[in-house]
């Protein structure tokens, strides 16, 4: 991409004014949160890590920041009448959040298929939630319906100049509490945060480089930008960045200010998620986990300079959040299921266990499978489920069970 100028140019939609006078709006009300060195991280990358902490805002996301901004600049009349949003996830919450605090009415359309924990902790934020359509365009089109019917003001997730103002401030605060950063690695799908943060960024008196991350399933400002047409669709575990659609005027602001767009796959997602948790005891949602993520795809990209990444969200299932992790345990080594041969006749699983003790092996399960195998009617597989050290350790219980005669094959993980 080209080189853009240090300040963005007087047609651009939001200024670093506006963002200044966002941040005066919305500081009593939002968590100023800690911008942190990370020296585990900076150690694996080989970069000077910089963590900002938005997934300890209150409903653990920086789209409060946008929605507040949003609210405090709406008239009395439209107060009065309320304010609508179509949204499954963080920016639901943030608008239910302040909506209830200031006394506005908030309506909230979610696709039928939203998680039930998404809905209750929308409603317990004192918004009306209507479930619509199957999928967020259609529960996108009933919002714009009642907008209409009904004269709510409707506030969009990230493509309005007072979300994009709002959001910005997650830029001021970061280089206030750290001036020497000198690249933001921000989080992509909308487009919001990252052009805000541009705004702000691009205006200093010194040259801050920044860097948009989009999932490799959902490139779309990528696509955009350079006039590719990769599809966007599939299962992500970065759903909050999972936007089909980037905005107009973040369109606008990324092409004028963004130095660069990066794609990360499922892997490294889950690889950054999983290494939050246990380096910096965080949970991170997989849209929240996308920079780091991007530091391990492209260390050389990143090799020696003082980078700085937001976690923008923590609202992971927890149910994913076990998997994504039993699966780091799997591709490290840790947690294994091996395949196993063996004679249909007493002691041949007793046997296979003993060896297991031997080289200090916990097993977690046993499925043994007689009939549906491809192996002749005496023929037994047996998978076990076990917990090893490392992957060394495992190379020497699959030794060990060779050396005895069996026939042994390790299950891959995607």
């Amino acid at each position: 991409m080209a080189t853009h100028p240090a300040s963005a140019p007087a047609t651009l939609p939001v200024s670093l004014d506006d963002v200044l006078a966002a941040r005066e709006r919305i500081a009593e009300s939002i968590v100023h949160t800690p911008t942190l060195l990370s020296r585990t991280l900076s150690e694996l990358t080989g970069a000077t890590v910089y963590l900002k902490f938005e997934n300890l805002q209150f409903t653990a996301a920086y789209k409060e920041r946008g929605a507040l901004n949003t609210l405090l600049q709406l008239d009395d009349e439209a107060r009065a009448k309320g304010v609508i949003a179509a949204s499954a996830g963080n920016h639901a919450q943030g608008l239910a959040y302040h909506a209830h605090r200031l006394g506005i009415p908030a309506t909230i359309v979610m696709p039928k298929n939203t998680p039930i924990v998404k809905v209750t902790q929308t409603e317990g934020h004192g918004a009306n939630v209507i479930l619509e359509g199957e999928t967020f365009d259609a529960a996108h089109a009933h919002a714009r319906t009642l907008e209409a019917e009904e004269g709510y003001t409707f506030v969009h997730p990230f493509d309005d100049a007072r979300i994009i103002a709002g959001q910005g401030t997650v830029a001021l605060e970061m280089l206030e509490q750290v001036p020497e950063i000198e690249m933001l690695v921000v989080p992509l799908g909308g487009g919001g945060l990252v052009s805000g943060m541009a705004t702000v960024a691009k205006a200093q008196d010194r040259p801050i480089e920044v860097i948009g991350v989009e999932a490799e399933l959902y490139p779309s400002m990528y696509n955009r930008l350079h006039h590719t047409d990769m599809p966007c669709a599939g299962d992500t575990l970065a759903e909050g960045i999972a936007v089909k659609e980037p905005g107009k005027l973040t369109g606008k602001i990324v092409e004028a200010l963004v130095d660069d767009i990066l794609l990360v796959g499922e892997r490294k997602l889950e690889e950054a998620v999983s290494l939050l948790l246990q380096i910096e005891k965080t949970v991170v949602e997989g849209a929240g986990a996308a920079g780091l993520a991007a530091l391990l795809s492209e260390p050389e990209r990143f090799r020696g300079k003082v980078v700085g990444t937001v976690l923008c969200g923590g609202n992971i299932d927890t149910r994913l959040l076990a998997n994504v992790l039993l699966r780091d345990l799997a591709r490290s080594g840790r947690l294994a299921r091996l395949r196993i041969r063996l004679q249909d006749r007493p002691g041949a699983l007793y046997h296979v266990a003993r060896i297991f003790h031997e080289q200090g092996v916990n097993i977690i399960e046993v499925y043994h499978q007689r009939v549906f195998t491809s192996l002749p009617a005496k023929g037994l597989i047996t998978d076990i489920e076990c917990e090893t050290r490392d992957r060394n350790h495992l190379d020497r219980l699959i030794t060990a069970l060779r050396r005895g005669q069996y026939e042994v094959s390790l299950v891959e993980l995607a």
